[in-house]
């Protein structure tokens, strides 16, 4: 017995090292990388204020920029973390600030299609309506929360920074643990110039949160998936379930990657899987206003606050009146799923949608 104990520790602290040293890695990575994105954005704000002066025009293009970036970069998170560097930086507005994070939302379910499409490519067991079901059905989710949200954040955004600022007034940090990085971060941008460091800044942010998809995709997903996702028959459940583990993995590429498989598996239900999803949606924030606090800009973290908010009101909502809601979703879905002109349709707005946001207010 106790051999096999002692053989069941030797296994473990196997597995388990290489997996903390992963983390504390791309931890100690996404530090650097805020503290460089900070550092860059600053020395280049300037030349990156005449640049959004000319090309982005208000709001309604900084909002089509983000989206679109959260497209190519697959990563809202990063794009989020962007949009607050350039505020501290003095280079947006609240209120672009506030559009931005909400285009950084509004483009992130790119991610979940394109595991769909490379679980069908692994596995080419069911067609690529049927692989990328769940990034439709997440499209669709996100947008009926973060449309509205967006619209509402938007016009009632002074109020909100006003009721959510004692809330953010305490998470001033006594101590600022990117410190200890700035005389680093200074001497890359003074050797490689500001335009360099901040494509360094955003490649190494977009590096430690791939780094950290890769150390959970080593995580055992079976102990996951026994332990949490056979609780998703309850709505309310499966809406802190997945604010939680998105929340704790700050990787909506995990929370909803690693139910992918068994949605298209058909081991999970599609009306049990919209509260988690919806859930992810919210917890996905999270990471975002963490950089807001480490870049010590509170009026950032009230802004992210406020998109956070008015999203789980509505999401709150939406779980209150669940089923004709999930009726709606399911009708669309199916329609869009069931008929391909309908979802090439689709997937043609979503690249539409938000290039005419970006250049209409320019040729305007």
């Amino acid at each position: 017995m106790e051999t096999d104990v002692g053989d069941d520790l030797l296994e473990w602290s196997r597995t388990s090292g290489p997996l903390l040293i992963g983390i504390v890695v791309s931890l100690l990575l996404f530090l650097f990388a805020v503290q460089l994105l900070g550092t860059s954005t600053e020395s280049a704000a300037g030349s990156l204020e005449r640049l959004f002066r000319r090309y982005v025009a208000g709001g309604g293009s900084a909002l089509g920029v983000s989206w679109i970036a959260t497209y190519v970069l697959t990563n809202g998170s990063v794009v989020a973390a962007l949009s607050v560097s350039l505020f501290k930086a003095g280079i947006v507005t609240a209120q672009q600030l506030f559009l931005m994070i909400a285009g950084s939302r509004l483009g992130a379910a790119a991610i979940v299609l394109l595991i769909g499409g490379l679980d069908y490519f692994q596995k080419r067991r069911y067609s690529i309506g049927e692989a990328t079901e769940l990034g439709v059905l997440t499209f669709l989710l996100t947008h009926t929360v973060y449309l509205p949200a967006t619209i509402l954040g938007y016009l009632l955004l002074p109020s909100l920074q006003t009721l959510l600022e004692g809330v953010t007034g305490r998470f001033e940090l006594a101590t600022h643990p990117l410190a200890v990085f700035e005389p680093i971060t200074q001497a890359i941008v003074d050797a490689t110039g500001v335009g360099l460091g901040l494509a360094v800044a955003i490649l190494v942010l977009f590096t430690s949160l791939t780094l950290f998809d890769w150390v959970l995709e080593r995580v055992d997903t079976e102990w996951l998936r026994k332990h949490f996702f056979s609780r998703f028959q309850h709505k309310w459940t499966s809406l802190g379930l997945g604010i939680l583990i998105t929340g704790l993995t700050t990787s909506v590429a995990f929370s909803l990657g690693v139910i992918v498989p068994l949605y298209n598996r058909e081991y999970v239900k599609r009306r049990e899987i919209v509260p988690y999803v919806l859930g992810a949606n919210i917890g996905t924030l999270f990471d975002t206003v963490v950089i807001a606090v480490l870049l010590d800009t509170p009026e950032g973290a009230t802004i992210t606050l406020s998109l956070l908010a008015i999203g789980t009101v509505i999401t709150v909502g939406i779980l209150w009146a669940f089923s004709p809601y999930f009726r709606s979703i399911e009708t669309i879905h199916r329609q869009l799923t069931n008929d391909h002109r309908y979802l090439a349709a689709f997937f043609l707005s979503l690249v539409v949608v938000p290039t005419v946001i970006v250049f209409l207010p320019v040729v305007l």
